[in-house]
């Protein structure tokens, strides 16, 4: 039985995926900066340039969203990928209840 694949729809979603990625390699680069500027590591010079790649690479990504209509893809995977940290975080903290659940099965 073949396989019916939707190029457009395949597309966008790996498209989506990759740009879900870079957001989220975007968000610990901010933490990391967000750090060095509290912890004083870095000169003014530094902090201006670091400001500026950060703003550059916010405004690429979002044109990179608009121009291939992948908002909604980005989003999607983003969500279900919080769903999934927030459930490995939630048996990590909570083991007992986990083992208790998996017993019922």
């Amino acid at each position: 039985m073949p396989i019916s694949i939707n190029e457009s729809n395949l597309k966008q979603g790996v498209l989506g995926l990759v740009m879900a990625l870079v957001e989220i390699i975007r968000d610990v680069l901010r933490t990391q900066a967000l750090t060095r500027l509290e912890d004083g590591s870095l000169d003014e010079e530094e902090e201006e340039r670091l400001g500026d790649a950060l703003w550059e690479l916010d405004k690429a990504i979002e044109e990179i969203k608009c121009e291939h209509g992948i908002d909604e893809a980005v989003r999607a995977v983003r969500d279900g990928l919080d769903e999934i940290v927030d459930s490995v975080v939630e048996r990590i903290l909570n083991p007992e209840k986990w083992s208790s659940a998996r017993g019922e099965l």
